[in-house]
């Protein structure tokens, strides 16, 4: 590891965090609210958790998950206070987080939240990656909702059985494998910035995938029957629709443009007015996203069928905030719009997540939604997404935080297994499926772990809400649930009055991931100041788990300080550092055309006096190390010499 800095103070950046104070000025911290709903993520995780892992409560499960088909699903998420590994609400989530990632990436770089947002989706699509072996082949869920409701214990003790399904062309699944290519599709433009070659891998799956929902059409529940009491499909003709869609969007492919408008009568995409957007009903968000596609003034030959998607995304939109002749969505007398009794409040979290992003795409075409009960502007769909946000982190009749660790009064008993039972790391003898009911799940006490971030199911029709940990339908989390949050809170975070600064997340490793998958905020140039003769100072770090690798190289590798301590206070622009001889990957920097040359990342556009940048160089060889030479070529301001460490092929890069 490399770290460049200036000086009059050093601020971390390792591995591409920064922390700054910040006070939000609003009444809610968003801020706050988008880092506890992170954890959540974190918290659900399945398999062998990084050493990253902020969420300390929980441990390693699932480590056999697939085994027994001979295929490796080792990963993902428990979908929620059980340890069922659902495909169709999974892939809605990632869908979600990606999107976030994508339309509200200023606001989350800002935030300091980028790099667990990719972390979050990251989780996700790399299981994905594992349940798509073939082309025509994708393991659809693990564990079976049944025998694992029969049990109350920690996913570190599970007893159930892992039994996995899977879809093939004998056994279709169109909705579960659409939503898949979806967020497979999605992800890949949240991750393109950052990891161009993920990326394109992604994508390649979402294609497969999507041919495959495409070419062997049916119901995923009909394939996975253990599936149909849990998440029940209402269809496949959104998912395709969706999948498409998000492939246009990541490929700018003329042929899946054409795929929804050719379709768009025979799947429902102009046909459907819908109320709901959620994990089973994508209609709503493929007629945003479509409409967008109109904004922006890239509908060409396809404009009028453009027109009839942006007809009904603004029939969602008049129906959610009461402007459509009586034809609304319910709402609740505190103000919350309710659709369902079980989980409802996943319902209008997705909403207001879908009007926030409607908004922006609006705004930015200076357009309007025409309703039946008068004309909306896009300041209208977002406040009403606030309103939404707002009775979700505490703004209703009881005064309460629907998420889980944000506020001072929240739920705490949670119908969720881990979080009700004291965490492995203290009761380390294994709690058995019976014990677990009758010692925990029925105690008076609140759970002895915070899950953090978590939205419950909320209150019924009249905003009442009890917080029993027995009853699931209003104290039980879900992914598909808790997702949409990070955009919404993001979107709500840029509002006037919240822009105060970044937020400043609780303490975390941060050497689990390479500095380029970790953005950071943009910093403003100032035209008063300029960069000739301004200098850095260099200094490396040896990370590596062979601890007599690292003492044989300790002392020739870290570079002398010398005069590099003799700095300026001016900051530096139009930075460039030139590396010789490099045969390993370079983590980051983003390469120039020009041969061996480097900037800094697109996010930093400014490298200012008492700030620090971290870059990784890993090299996979049998010699144990070389050299290469850095220039900064900014007038010639300085060149230095450094030696990096050689790592053999089973090291790995960690905290030192």
């Amino acid at each position: 590891m490399v770290i460049l800095k200036s000086s009059y103070g050093i601020l971390s950046v390792l591995v591409g965090l920064l922390a700054f104070k910040a006070t939000i000025v609003d009444s809610f911290d968003y801020g706050d609210a988008i880092d506890k709903t992170l954890l959540f993520f974190e918290a659900q995780r399945s398999g062998k958790l990084p050493v990253g892992q902020r969420v300390k409560w929980r441990g390693d499960s699932g480590l056999g998950d697939g085994y027994a088909q001979g295929v490796n699903l080792v990963g993902g998420y428990y979908d929620a206070g059980d340890h069922v590994k659902f495909g169709q609400p999974m892939a809605f989530s990632m869908t979600m987080l990606s999107w976030a990632a994508v339309d509200c990436r200023a606001e989350l770089v800002s935030l300091n939240q980028m790099g667990h947002t990719l972390d979050a989706i990251k989780w996700g699509t790399d299981y994905f990656i594992k349940a798509h072996p073939q082309p025509y082949v994708l393991w659809g869920q693990v564990g079976d909702g049944v025998s694992d409701h029969y049990c109350w214990e920690r996913p570190e003790d599970m007893t159930t059985p892992r039994t996995a399904y899977k879809l093939d062309p004998e056994h279709p699944g169109s909705d579960l494998a659409g939503e898949t290519a979806a967020a497979l599709a999605a992800a890949s433009l949240a991750f393109k910035p950052y990891d161009s070659a993920y990326s394109s891998l992604l994508l390649v799956h979402a294609k497969q995938i999507f041919s495959f929902a495409d070419r062997f059409r049916g119901f995923y529940d009909d394939s996975i029957s253990s599936a149909k009491q849990f998440y029940t499909s209402s269809g496949y003709s959104d998912e395709l629709l969706w999948a498409a869609t998000w492939l246009y969007k990541a490929t700018n492919d003329e042929y899946y443009l054409k795929y929804v408008v050719d379709n768009c009568v025979s799947l429902g995409g102009t046909g459907w007015a819908v109320k709901e957007f959620s994990w089973d009903n994508k209609y709503a968000g493929i007629q945003v996203l479509l409409t967008k596609v109109l904004l922006d003034g890239a509908g060409g030959a396809y404009t009028s069928t453009l027109q009839q998607y942006q007809a009904k995304a603004d029939y969602f939109s008049c129906a959610c905030l009461q402007k459509n002749d009586g034809y609304n969505v319910p709402m609740t007398p505190g103000g919350l719009l309710y659709l369902h009794e079980w989980n409802n409040m996943q319902y209008p979290a997705s909403a207001a997540f879908l009007l926030a992003v409607y908004s922006d795409y609006l705004a930015k075409a200076k357009g309007v939604v025409k309703c039946p009960e008068g004309q909306l502007q896009p300041l209208d769909l977002l406040n009403f997404a606030k309103s939404q946000g707002d009775y979700i982190l505490g703004k209703n009749p009881k005064s309460l935080s629907y998420v889980v660790g944000y506020g001072q009064n929240y739920p705490l008993h949670v119908h969720h297994r881990g979080a009700s039972i004291t965490s492995v790391s203290i009761l380390k003898t294994a709690v058995g499926c019976v014990e677990g009911f009758e010692t925990w799940y029925k105690r008076p006490e609140a759970n002895p772990n915070v899950i953090y971030g978590a939205l419950v199911g909320g209150p019924n029709a009249n905003d009442e809400f009890s917080d029993d940990r027995t009853d699931y339908e209003q104290t039980e989390p879900t992914l598909s649930g808790t997702a949409p949050l990070v955009g919404l809170f993001s979107k709500l975070h840029s509002l006037p009055g919240n822009s105060a600064g970044p937020y400043t997340p609780e303490p975390s490793n941060p050497y689990h991931k390479p500095q380029g998958s970790y953005p950071q905020p943009a910093t403003t140039p100032n035209p008063n100041q300029v960069s000739n003769g301004s200098k850095l100072d260099c200094s490396s770090r040896i990370c590596s788990r062979d601890h007599q690798l690292m003492d044989h190289l300790q002392g020739d590798l870290l570079p002398s300080q010398g005069d590099n301590q003799d700095v300026s206070q001016k900051p530096i622009t139009g930075l460039k550092l030139y590396f010789e001889s490099l045969t390993g990957s370079l983590w980051g920097l983003t390469p120039t055309q020009d041969k061996n040359t480097y900037v800094l990342p697109e996010w930093i556009k400014v490298f200012e006096p008492g700030s620090e940048c971290t870059f990784v160089y890993i090299q996979v060889v049998a010699k144990p190390r070389s050299q290469f030479k850095a220039t900064i070529n900014k007038g010639e301001i300085l060149k230095f010499l450094y030696r990096v460490l050689m790592m053999t092929e089973n090291k790995i890069f960690c905290n030192p």
